[in-house]
């Protein structure tokens, strides 16, 4: 694989791991935005789930999701660091920028990623350790440094990191994989492909410049917003499951069925208009966004007042240590 070496004045390198460099510059590594919607599908995915999580623990569940999150948003902008210097949207990263260089962010990234799966192992349970590690693997190996650059399937495939912190969530607080995470896993996987299909319509450019086979630079702009349909017809069903399995209420299901809408006449909208698509891409990328968040939201305000909920309760120590030994 050919990589791009970025010339950087020695004057400019910060040797030292977090003295020489702002810590804005290490936070902004963990992409905070993208970490952000991940920290809240896994919380959700805590939230609903049966049983009682000692509050504490519930914290540092979600403290170390977010860690391993944002370990995996740093050691993807490590490898990727000689594409992002050619794209405009990436060219200000830290790297790029020569803020931090590549060696500190791999130290930075694999020391983050380490202690976020021990503390999540030593503190909740084995099991939700293990899935965050393999989100992590699977992003950085599978996605970032296999997929990516070989294949305009790489969002299809490496979507399934990005759609697993619910079911890490969900096996924080139960030590089990049940089949409602695995519902949440489903809508996020199918959000992915259509959420980022939208962005990269803007961006084919920069990605052909870059050398990533990206859909819309392999396949084409009709092809690529077909597929954007294709993705978001499939989505809004699964999207109900959660009320028609039973573990949501009638409102999760009427606000599925309204934005799954506004979803699909985004995506129709974009598949049938050629000359103006551009402003149509920008338009459902942003909305995707907004309907992920607005059907998490839902599912979390559903289960709020469900004694099932993330509450202290007498009987949570015992049921939080059984938790840990899983």
């Amino acid at each position: 694989m050919k990589s791009t070496a970025i010339a950087v004045p020695l004057t400019q390198l910060p040797w030292r791991l977090g003295l020489t460099a702002p810590l804005a510059d290490f936070v902004s590594l963990m992409k905070p935005r993208v970490m952000s919607l991940a920290v809240f599908t896994a919380l959700v995915g805590l939230m609903v789930a049966p049983g009682h999580l000692d509050p504490l623990l519930g914290c540092i569940a979600i403290v170390a999701i977010a860690a391993g999150a944002g370990a995996a948003g740093v050691l993807n902008m490590w490898y990727d660091a000689d594409i992002d210097a050619v794209m405009t949207r990436t060219e200000r990263r830290p790297i790029p920028r020569g803020r931090i260089s590549r060696a500190e962010a791999l130290v930075f990234g694999l020391v983050l990623a380490g202690g976020a799966v021990a503390v999540l192992a030593l503190a909740v349970n084995v099991k939700a350790a293990a899935l965050l590690a393999f989100t992590i693997f699977f992003y950085v190996v599978v996605y970032t440094m296999w997929l990516k650059r070989r294949t305009p399937q790489n969002i299809v495939i490496g979507g399934a990191a990005g759609a697993l912190p619910p079911v890490i969530g969900w096996a924080a607080a139960t030590g089990e994989i049940g089949l409602e995470p695995l519902v949440l896993f489903l809508t996020i996987f199918l959000w992915t492909p259509p959420h980022f299909w939208a962005l990269s319509l803007n961006r084919s450019d920069e990605y052909a410049r870059a050398g990533v086979p990206m859909l819309p630079v392999v396949a084409g702009r009709a092809a690529t917003t077909r597929q954007i349909l294709i993705y978001s017809v499939l989505l809004v069903p699964v999207s109900l499951l959660p009320w028609a399995l039973g573990f949501a209420c009638t409102i999760y299901g009427a606000i599925a069925v309204a934005s799954g809408a506004a979803f699909l006449v985004l995506a129709l909208r974009l598949h049938r208009r050629g000359a103006a698509e551009r402003r149509d891409a920008s338009r459902l990328f942003v909305f995707s966004i907004v309907y992920l968040s607005v059907l998490f939201a839902a599912l979390l305000a559903d289960h709020a007042g469900d004694r099932r909920s993330f509450t202290a309760s007498p009987q949570t120590s015992s049921a939080s240590s059984q938790v840990g030994e899983v």
